[in-house]
């Protein structure tokens, strides 16, 4: 078995390989202090209790206690890989953003690929969209585009997320993923229904992180060096192809290899068979939005290719594994709010909310200065600001330069020309309902349209044997939802539902199945 082993098996073998005839390091605290035995406790004779002043000891214990820092919210399990973007085509027609300036340029860059809904242990061939998270490290500061292997989402508007999620989560008295939670919430926002097929369909298992698009899902602005401001989606196409695990092999992975698709990337980077994406955009005026059928900010909503289409800008390539784990991968922070100039959000009302939700969320869980963990640092460009002291600065803390502004002192100053693309709006402000701005269009194109007939099959199949875990009212709901898409996609799923609930009728309750052996148990 030994000469089967592949490049993650053997990844201490390596380092060690890496290392040559070196000397073992001497072993310190975290102080730097030399230790001469990590081994055994320092106590009062052999079997005494131990001493506060086992300092190597204390230094170990109090530092593990502390090795876990608070787990993302969503996202939480994820694969980390570098490599860059080069451009491959000019569209400084369209954006003035310094990572775009001329054709062969490489920006370097870091890649988060990521489950949403489980939990850091979980496995990595559930049926779940996929994080597909890029941080650019341009001279004008980090550009991070926080997207899914999906172009669209499951709601828009960012008031839902908190509920949405915590529907996907747990039960708060059980503490089991409840499917009358995922069910009644997505029954009760028909917006939902384009993301659920997307889901449910083949796409819902994609085949590691290699095989699968990402999309930067929400709308954009892009504005060029003449200060003209167009609209755009951002979509990396997979160059090894799309490729989905069938609910057999998932589930077969989840038992023998629940780090799949970590181990898949890690894997191909280490052979040098380094996976890359072309990377496209799509380009929408102003004036085309103001006459587009649907909202064109609607994250539940694609823009037809045929009538938008992909322009080509570059090759994302990754070359470079992780180094260490939690420093490279754990403690990157994405944060749609850094955008350098050139690139602007849209009103889009999710992306208006994630704006502040996601740098929120990195200051509580790796502290106010985790924007200069190595990872995170925009260090192609000098931070210049007024941020001062909270825990864990470990730069200069900017020295003596004043920390107000303005001042009379020649510290960082505001620059005009890079102000933001201006526009005009002129509208009420009050909480506009949005839940129902046309749920059912689209998504009936790619059940008759993208889908073939085995496809279709396979979704319903899948969607009945979640489905029937609901409760029964539940699943009538669903089913009126999907039956507004069109009467075949719902008839189909509740002629698969009656069988099932059928077959279960049949079955003995899990609680008189316990009742009966518990006596033979005890």
């Amino acid at each position: 078995m030994a000469d089967k082993r592949d490049n993650a098996a053997d990844q201490l073998k390596h380092w060690k390989e890496e290392r040559g005839n070196q000397k073992p390091d001497v072993l310190t605290t975290g102080g730097g202090n030399p230790v001469s035995d990590k081994l055994n406790l320092l106590t009062v004779g052999p079997r005494g209790p131990l001493l506060v002043q086992d300092v190597v000891f204390t230094d170990e214990m109090a530092h593990f206690d502390r090795e876990r820092i608070p787990e993302r919210v969503v996202h939480a399990k994820g694969a980390g890989a570098f490599g860059y973007l080069e451009v491959t085509h000019d569209i400084t027609k369209y954006c003035k953003a310094k990572v775009f300036e001329y054709v062969g340029k490489r920006t370097p860059l870091a890649v988060r690929f990521s489950t949403v809904a489980g939990e850091s242990g979980s496995s990595d061939t559930v049926r779940d969209p996929r994080g597909f998270a890029v941080k650019l490290y341009t001279e004008d500061g980090n550009w991070d585009l926080t997207g899914n292997n999906t172009p669209i989402f499951f709601i828009r508007d960012a008031m839902l997320f908190p509920s949405f999620i915590h529907s996907q989560k747990r039960n708060p008295q059980t503490h089991m993923k409840d499917p009358d939670m995922v069910w009644d919430f997505w029954a009760l926002r028909p917006e939902s229904l384009h993301q659920v097929s997307f889901l449910f369909s083949d796409r819902g298992i994609p085949d590691g992180h290699r095989h699968m698009n990402g999309y930067g899902s929400h709308t954009f602005k892009l504005v060029n060096g003449r200060d003209e401001a167009v609209y755009c989606k951002f979509h990396f196409k997979t160059d090894q192809g799309i490729r989905n695990l069938t609910v057999e092999e998932a589930n077969h992975l989840a038992a023998s290899d629940p780090d799949y698709g970590i181990h898949d990337l890690y894997e191909a980077i280490a052979t040098g068979n380094f996976p890359s994406w072309t990377f496209y955009i799509q380009v929408m005026t102003f004036e085309q939005a103001e006459k587009f059928p649907f909202n064109p900010f609607d994250l539940t909503k694609i823009w037809p290719h045929k009538d938008y289409p992909l322009i080509p800008v570059g090759k994302m390539v990754l070359n470079r594994n992780p180094v260490n784990y939690f420093v490279e991968v754990e403690q990157a922070a994405f944060d749609p709010s850094n955008m350098p100039p050139g690139i602007e959000p849209s009103p889009d009302k999710m992306l208006q909310g994630r704006l502040f939700s996601y740098p929120d969320t990195h200051r509580h869980r790796l502290g106010a200065n985790y924007l200069q963990l190595p990872v995170n640092c925009p260090y192609k460009a000098r931070v210049a600001n007024y941020q001062r002291d909270g825990p864990m600065c470990f730069n200069d803390n900017q020295g003596g330069a004043p920390n107000y502004y303005p001042n009379s002192f020649s510290a960082p100053d505001a620059q005009p020309k890079l102000r933001e693309h201006k526009f005009r709006v002129s509208a009420d402000v009050a909480r506009y309902n949005s839940s129902d701005e046309d749920n059912v269009t689209q998504a009936r194109a790619f059940y008759t349209k993208i889908l073939n007939e085995e496809q279709r099959q396979r979704l319903c199949e899948n969607i009945a044997k979640d489905l029937k875990n609901a409760q029964i009212f539940i699943q009538e709901r669903a089913v009126q939802n999907f039956s507004a898409i069109h009467p075949e996609y719902g008839s189909r799923i509740q002629n698969l539902l009656d069988k099932y609930n059928a077959e279960e009728g049949k079955k003995e309750p899990l609680n008189n199945y316990t009742r009966h052996v518990a006596p033979e148990t005890q």
